[in-house]
C-alpha cells in the first residue's frame, strides 16, 4: 500500500551552488592527471599553532597554512603552474595565485563559494590566514556578481547545461590567463578530503594544473630518531596535469612541497618569511 510522505519541503538551490554542481558533473578529464598520495608529518606545524592559539586565543587556518606552502613551494619552480595555449604554447604565470573554496551564509543555507589569494607566493602566512577569515566572513555574492554569461547558461534547461563546462574548457584553452586564472587562479587546494579525525585521501576531478586535495589527519607510530613516537601524519594528494608537467619536476615540487610543511615553515616567530628563501633538508622537521 502506498502512502504518501508529507514531511519535506522543496528550496531553491543557490545560483553559487549550481555553478559547482555544473562543473563537478562533467569534470571527467582525470586521464591526464598524476596523483601523488602522500603522508605529511604536521606534527610541528600543528603545535606552534595551538602555542598561538594559547597564547592569542586565536585558532588559525591549516589550510591557509597549506596554501602558505603550496605558493612557496611553486615559487621556486613556477613551470608546474603551466597551462596549455592551443596545442603548440604554455602561458606561464609569475605570480602564484592559490583557488580555493569558502563557506559563506546564503539565506538559511551555507554554500562553497570561490576565491583566490592573489600573489600568494608573496604573503606571509598570517596575511593569507587574514584574506580566509575575511572572505569567510565576507556576505555572500549575489546573482548580480555572477557574469551574466554564466547566469543566462545556468537558467537554461538541464541538458543545456552540460555545455557549460565544455565551453569553458574551449575558452580555457585559448585564453587561460584571461578566462581560467582570472576566475580560479593558477593551482588550487580543496578540503574535500578533511573528514573527520581519521586518516584517508581524497580524490577529485580538478581543473588546475596543480591542486592540493587535503585530507584526514591521525595519530601514528613513526620511526623519528630511532624511536618510535606519535606523530600527527596528513593524507595529502597532490594532483598534477600530465599534459604540462613532467615526472622529474613534479618530483622536485613534491618533495620541496613536504620539506616546507613538515618544517613549520612560516610559523617560527621572529621569521622572515617574505625575503627569505627556504633550506631545509628532507625530513626537516625531525631535526628539530
Amino acid at each position: 500500500m502506498n502512502k504518501k510522505i508529507k514531511n519535506y519541503h522543496v528550496v531553491d538551490l543557490p545560483l553559487v551552488r549550481r555553478v559547482v554542481l555544473s562543473f563537478v558533473d562533467e569534470l571527467s578529464s582525470w586521464e591526464h592527471y598524476m596523483y601523488g598520495l602522500l603522508e605529511v608529518d604536521v606534527t610541528v606545524a600543528r603545535q606552534l599553532m595551538e602555542e598561538y592559539k594559547g597564547r592569542t586565543g586565536e585558532r588559525l587556518s591549516f589550510t591557509g597554512y597549506l596554501a602558505f606552502c603550496l605558493a612557496r613551494a611553486v615559487d621556486q619552480d613556477k613551470s608546474v603552474q603551466a597551462y596549455l595555449k592551443g596545442r603548440k604554447q604554455l602561458v606561464m604565470f609569475d605570480d602564484v595565485d592559490v583557488g580555493m573554496m569558502v563557506e559563506r551564509q546564503i539565506d538559511q543555507t551555507r554554500a562553497p563559494v570561490g576565491f583566490v589569494i592573489r600573489r600568494a607566493n608573496q604573503k606571509s602566512f598570517m596575511e593569507i590566514h587574514r584574506e580566509i577569515r575575511a572572505a569567510q566572513a565576507a556576505p555572500a555574492p549575489s546573482s548580480k556578481e555572477i557574469p551574466a554569461w554564466l547566469r543566462l547558461l545556468l537558467r537554461v534547461p538541464w541538458p543545456l547545461t552540460k555545455l557549460l563546462p565544455a565551453l569553458v574548457r574551449l575558452a580555457k584553452r585559448r585564453d587561460p590567463a584571461r578566462m581560467w586564472v582570472a576566475m580560479a587562479g593558477t593551482v588550487g587546494i580543496s578540503a574535500v578530503g578533511m573528514f573527520g579525525n581519521s586518516g584517508g585521501w581524497g580524490l577529485a576531478p580538478m581543473e588546475h594544473s596543480l591542486c592540493l586535495i587535503v585530507g584526514g589527519i591521525a595519530r601514528k607510530p613513526v620511526l623519528v630518531r630511532e624511536q618510535v613516537e606519535p606523530r600527527e601524519i596528513l593524507n595529502l594528494t597532490v594532483v598534477l596535469d600530465h599534459d604540462v608537467i613532467d615526472g622529474a619536476p613534479a618530483a622536485r615540487f613534491t618533495r620541496r612541497l613536504v620539506e616546507l610543511i613538515e618544517s613549520g615553515y612560516g610559523l617560527q616567530e621572529g621569521q622572515t618569511v617574505v625575503a627569505t628563501e627556504f633550506a631545509a633538508t628532507p625530513s626537516a622537521s625531525l631535526s628539530q
